[in-house]
């Protein structure tokens, strides 16, 4: 009777196993076909999220891959604003002033590039987001991350109230990718039951 139960219960584990394996499966290729699909239309502004700044005090390649998208696009007339937002980050660099630097020497105008320098993450900047565009009465915004990042953040906006979000991934790609999109996993279902 024992032994009926163990087996029992070893199968049940692995049938548990195995439907979480097919759910994890399932929604990280669900979040790459989403996050390199790139969603652009003409929108009010684009977020770029930020991220590491170099100990010289400039944009790491992932967070310039980030910046050289919103410049494609804002050339191409996608957008007419661009919010920078990002926090300090143990380097000592304010993110968002780097990515702004970076942002106007590639020359999208001063007076078009706005600072949220407490965006410390996805959730925060689609807050401020939300406050710095209705001050501006703008609506529709397009989010420019790392591929596997893109999903997320368009829940954190729609949670915050965004109607139209769109996106655009930057065309940087390493092999750490593959632990981010694995740790994308979690967050999602945390921003996904988050009260906000």
């Amino acid at each position: 009777m024992i032994a009926g139960r163990l087996i029992y219960l070893n199968k049940t584990i692995r049938y548990i196993l195995g439907v979480l394996f097919i759910w994890v499966a399932v929604h990280v290729l669900i979040t790459t076909f989403d996050g390199l699909n790139d969603k652009t239309e003409i929108a009010d502004a684009a977020v770029v999220l930020g991220n590491k700044v170099e100990l010289d005090g400039t944009p790491s390649p992932r967070l310039q891959g980030r910046l050289d998208k919103a410049v494609e696009l804002y050339e191409k007339g996608y957008f007419n604003y661009v919010i920078v937002s990002g926090g300090t980050g143990k380097e000592g660099f304010d993110e968002a002033l780097v990515m702004k630097d970076y942002l106007v020497k590639n020359e999208i105008p001063d007076d078009k590039v706005i600072l949220d320098q407490e965006g410390y993450n996805s959730m925060m900047t689609a807050k401020n987001t939300k406050i710095i565009m209705d001050h501006m009465d703008l609506e529709s915004v397009t989010v420019i991350s790392q591929f596997y990042h893109i999903t997320r953040t368009k829940l954190a906006f729609r949670k915050v109230g965004f109607e139209q979000v769109y996106s655009a991934h930057a065309e940087y790609f390493d092999f750490r990718d593959i632990y981010s999109i694995a740790r994308e996993f979690a967050g999602y279902y945390k921003y996904l039951f988050m009260k906000v």
